[in-house]
């Protein structure tokens, strides 16, 4: 039997799974090779994608030294690509850490395609794939469901076509979309979503088409991965003022891999400007920042690690979101959380089981 490397230190994490229940809230699993992409996809799309692949926005490129953005140790000795061998992932990740129930955000052909017809088709068959090869042999799974999310009706058509499966907890969009998210082009959407009470869960990653930062192109790598949180905020601030949660007031939207210490002075900023520009947006009954409280949530990976433990319960008293903080690992990317290293010591038993397992079972119905 091929030995299993560890992604951790084995003896710590055993002693925290048998402390805490854990529910990993970003997996990331991924189409394997092409062959397997064929098996769900129609011959008038297999011929497509043989002929033109997938044409997509993207943002910079991973560094060389960590390819695929996967840690060393989590390539399968199977010769899949890391998040492509399921038996090697339930070893390495599900049955090592305890992992009571993982949420895969598969990013394949998640809204990349420009052609968007295509994109479409991508999106149902690497469904159906994680239908038959990931939620059907694993019960420990959950799945964010893809969808073209740039075309409003063929995203609620997917969400009406698969929404009620059990093992789909959400519906999966990348942040750096073509326009903010709160346009009406994307409302459709929604209204699937809040039909099949499905979150609208919303990842780092894309470029949308145009340039990456507010700035314009970066230069390095580390601009793109430590600036992502620009991208997140103006889906926030498009997402309230454009009145989606007056429109749709059980929907609520997961920030995933964007970490979360910008909430606060954005929720200052917002109510301040509220106030004195209320006249523009009269649907708005509420402050911002009680809009974001109610319909946001986000995930610890990757987790802001202030230099004071002090500043970090500063952070959560002036968040006042300790409900809908949720843990996630980033398997199996080179930055994963292990889940008796992310969180600060300091953290009462109280708050770290709502974190590592609690806050999610609410929100997935788990």
């Amino acid at each position: 039997m091929t030995e299993i490397p560890t992604l951790e230190r084995p003896q710590t994490a055993r002693r925290a799974r048998a402390k805490m229940a854990v529910i990993d809230c970003d997996i990331h699993n991924t189409m394997p090779n092409n062959e397997t992409l064929y098996k769900y996809l129609s011959p008038r799309w297999r011929r497509y994608h043989e002929m033109m692949g997938v044409r997509g926005h993207i943002g910079s490129a991973y560094p060389r030294a960590m390819l695929n953005a996967a840690r060393h140790d989590a390539w399968p000795p199977s010769g899949l690509p890391p998040g492509g061998d399921l038996d090697f992932m339930r070893a390495q990740l599900l049955d090592q850490w305890q992992i009571e129930v993982g949420v895969l955000n598969c990013l394949f052909g998640a809204g990349s395609a420009t052609n968007l017809e295509f994109g479409a088709a991508l999106a149902s068959a690497v469904n159906d794939w994680q239908i038959a090869e990931w939620l059907e042999p694993e019960p420990r799974l959950r799945a964010s469901l893809i969808v073209a999310y740039e075309d409003g009706d063929a995203a609620a058509a997917e969400i009406e076509r698969l929404g009620s499966h059990p093992g789909y907890v959400q519906v999966m969009l990348v942040v750096r979309t073509r326009e903010p998210l709160g346009h009406r082009k994307y409302w459709k959407m929604y209204e699937a979503a809040v039909r099949h009470n499905l979150p609208i869960g919303i990842h780092f990653g894309g470029a949308g088409g145009g340039p990456i930062t507010g700035a314009g192109w970066p230069s390095h790598y580390i601009e793109d991965h430590g600036g992502m949180p620009q991208a997140f905020q103006p889906q926030v601030i498009s997402l309230v003022t454009e009145g989606v949660f007056e429109h749709f007031p059980t929907l609520q939207i997961v920030l995933i891999e964007g970490g979360f210490a910008w909430l606060p002075p954005l929720m200052w900023r917002l109510d301040q400007s509220w106030k004195r520009l209320k006249e523009e947006t009269p649907y708005l009954k509420r402050l911002p920042s009680e809009y974001i409280r109610e319909h946001f949530w986000v995930t610890t990976q990757p987790i802001e690690e202030p230099p004071h433990p002090r500043f970090f319960t500063q952070l959560l008293e002036q968040m006042e979101m300790n409900d809908r903080l949720m843990f996630a690992t980033d398997y199996p990317h080179w930055d994963f959380d292990a889940p008796d290293r992310a969180l600060p010591n300091h953290l009462s038993p109280d708050l770290k089981r709502q974190i590592l397992a609690e806050n999610a079972r609410t929100l997935y119905g788990l």
